[in-house]
């Protein structure tokens, strides 16, 4: 008998679950991509090795996702700038090239909160657009209301690595600052971000660059795929000064579903494994494994090649990983919403959303690519969130923050 009402009160669980996940915006604020996938010929119509797709944002319910115009740091040189330039509008034309003529029936790009809920409602999945690094703004402030007109609606100021507008979080390694913050032009880009109504994102710049833009910003900020380093020691995570100050802002973190942002020693025990298997995939690939800082020596080229190989390896070695007997844990969902639960309870539940940074890095198992989206709704309603405290998770509140930076950008013109 208890047998029976344990089996019906798990059925209901999971019920409820795909209930709210069907009614409720699901957003992720942070998608890499590959401009590659973005042609007539291959592109996320089709059931791509990328973590993100259409049938796979289809088959795990995920509703908006945050596109990313991302540009690797280089050198602070007029070189440098009108290559960045040159990278961002190529990922700004592929995003626009998917919404306008690979896929406008299946997806719509989403410039406001309204757009979202409009699109979301004739059941189209939505695309938004997010800058990873303002690198590409070089020295001419005019590109910030350019990348807004192109649909950005949240730019970083930095990435790994000290660009012209702010110190990199990076710089915890070394401790060689640049700007020690914010550089002169960096203040004014975020005074310009503010003007045209673009969020600031914290994610990537250093503790005392956030601490700038948030004495600097008359709109609230967010931080777009970052986790609690109370639980997670990584200089890409806030620490709980800064969750108070991202509080106090009116802001939001979005919570990053990254192995290494979410449990240090699971994530150790386990990578070594992971690598291994991933060198002997790729070496009978032909093609040879690189670490972080040899990616970093890469031309863009050869970064989005070698990009390209490891999408492939990663279902081979997903496979084999099966395969495995008396594997360490692998970082999961539960670490993940672990995240969340703190955040939640430090900051509260209007200033707590969700990312994974698929195909940048990101997923867990459990959240491996969009296919498994459910599966995080599933682990808050087991954890007793409410459907109103998941919707403002997975959406409400990224919605809510961008709404009101567009409304200080209406009294600064």
């Amino acid at each position: 008998m208890s047998c029976k009402s344990e089996i019906s009160k798990e059925d209901k669980l999971l019920a409820d679950a795909k209930a709210i996940h069907e009614r409720v915006i699901t957003l992720d604020t942070h998608c890499d991509i590959n401009v590659k996938n973005f042609t007539d010929e291959l592109n996320y119509t089709q059931d791509l090795d990328t973590q993100i797709t259409l049938p796979k944002m289809k088959e795990g319910g995920l509703d908006v996702a945050w596109f990313i115009v991302y540009t690797g740091q280089d050198s602070l040189t007029d070189s440098g700038y009108e290559n960045a330039y040159k990278n961002a509008m190529s990922k700004f034309s592929a995003i626009h090239k998917l919404v306008e003529d690979i896929a406008p029936n299946d997806i719509e790009l989403a410039l406001t909160s309204d757009d979202v809920r409009r699109i979301d409602a004739k059941g189209k999945k939505v695309a938004m657009i997010g800058i990873e690094n303002g690198y590409p703004v070089g020295l001419d402030i005019s590109n910030v209301e350019k990348f807004y007109k192109r649909g950005a609606r949240y730019m970083s100021l930095s990435h790994n690595g000290h660009s012209q507008l702010c110190d990199s979080n990076t710089g915890e390694s070394d401790n060689i600052w640049l700007h020690n913050g914010l550089s002169d032009l960096g203040k004014q880009v975020v005074t310009e971000m503010n003007r045209v109504g673009m969020m600031i994102d914290v994610s990537h710049p250093s503790k005392e660059s956030m601490r700038q833009m948030i004495a600097l910003s008359k709109a609230p900020i967010i931080a777009s795929h970052s986790s609690a380093r109370a639980l997670c020691n990584h200089s890409r995570n806030l620490d709980d000064e800064q969750l108070v100050w991202l509080k106090e802002n009116g802001g939001v973190v979005q919570t990053v579903a990254f192995t290494s942002y979410l449990n240090t020693e699971k994530f150790e025990k386990r990578v070594g494994i992971e690598v291994e298997i991933a060198k002997q995939i790729l070496d009978s690939m032909g093609v040879q494994w690189a670490e972080r800082d040899a990616q970093k020596l890469m031309t863009a080229d050869e970064r989005n090649t070698y990009y390209g190989h490891l999408g492939t390896m990663v279902p081979i070695r997903k496979n084999k990983l099966a395969t495995l007997k008396d594997l360490p844990p692998a970082v999961d969902v539960s670490d993940f919403v672990n995240h969340i639960d703190y955040l939640v309870e430090k900051m509260g539940i209007d200033h707590v959303g969700i990312s994974s940074d698929f195909d940048g890095g990101g997923g867990i198992a459990g959240w491996s690519d969009a296919s498994e989206t459910f599966n995080v709704t599933l682990e808050l309603v087991k954890r007793g969130y409410t459907e109103a405290q998941i919707e403002q998770l997975w959406s409400g509140n990224l919605l809510r923050v961008l709404d009101e930076v567009e409304a200080v950008a209406k009294t600064l013109n």
